[in-house]
């Protein structure tokens, strides 16, 4: 029985190599979200519709005071999945960026001196936990007193189980670097 939606599966990730804009100034994350990313911020969401209504009926039947306190529970719900999905590397002409939970941190190319896959004890989700993996490290002229957190890493939440997608991701990455760190 042919599956027609892995064909087209197929063929959008093959449209997803080539860029529909060729602006090097904009900004772009150099791979897709990666499953544990997208399947945390969609329960995130699901969670917050469901307080949402929990709002609207607190509204219909409660003080207007209740309702707005659920209404802003469910509102942080939603700008907190939209952060999850925000997260990650990007890259465009002016730099690298590393967007965090909490924070943007933006690395001119002036500033870089390589950028290079090692093997080494990388965090599992984030978490204290470190396991065996590859990380995709930025190093830079001026030595900061710490090391900077490694860019990508194969148990973060975008490529978990997804190692040919980091080898994807850290290659375009490290293509970028080439092309802008010439100097």
């Amino acid at each position: 029985m042919p599956l027609p939606f892995l064909t087209a599966d197929r063929a959008s990730e093959q449209a997803a190599d080539e860029l529909p804009h060729d602006d090097h100034e904009r900004w772009r994350r150099p791979y897709r979200p990666g499953p544990w990313r997208v399947g945390g911020a969609a329960l995130l969401l699901l969670l917050s519709s469901f307080v949402l209504f929990a709002a609207v009926v607190i509204a219909l039947t409660g003080t207007p005071s209740d309702a707005g306190t659920i209404l802003g529970l469910a509102l942080v719900g939603v700008v907190w999945a939209l952060r999850l999905l925000r997260m990650g590397v990007w890259v465009s002409s002016r730099g690298v960026r590393r967007v965090g939970f909490f924070g943007t941190r933006t690395t001119p190319w002036e500033q870089i001196t390589a950028v290079r896959t090692a093997q080494q004890p990388v965090r599992w989700f984030g978490l204290p936990r470190t396991v065996q993996g590859q990380a995709l490290i930025l190093a830079r002229k001026s030595r900061a007193s710490q090391e900077p957190p490694p860019l990508l890493t194969t148990h973060n939440a975008d490529f978990l189980g997804r190692s040919e997608s980091f080898d994807r991701a850290a290659d375009t990455v490290e293509a970028w670097a080439a092309e802008y760190c010439r100097h």
